[in-house]
């Protein structure tokens, strides 16, 4: 059985797979973020253990999310 993860890789390699080429890194992202917005929208389920990852990612990011989520 899939996971929502692997779901969103296999989204994000349809996208991919169907391209010849990319004129650059710069057009590959502007895909692929594009298609994460995409993607975002069908998401139903809460992020597991999102306290816990917000919590390591404000020790690895020290002060840097502080204006965007109350600790």
């Amino acid at each position: 059985p899939q996971t929502d993860e692997d779901q969103g890789w296999l989204c994000l390699r349809k996208l991919t797979k169907t391209k010849g080429g990319f004129a650059n890194e710069n057009a590959l992202l502007k895909l692929l973020y594009a298609g994460m917005l995409k993607a975002s929208e069908k998401w139903t389920h809460p992020v597991q253990n999102w306290n816990l990852t917000l919590s390591q990612l404000s020790i690895h990011f020290e002060g840097r999310l502080d204006d965007y989520v109350d600790l």
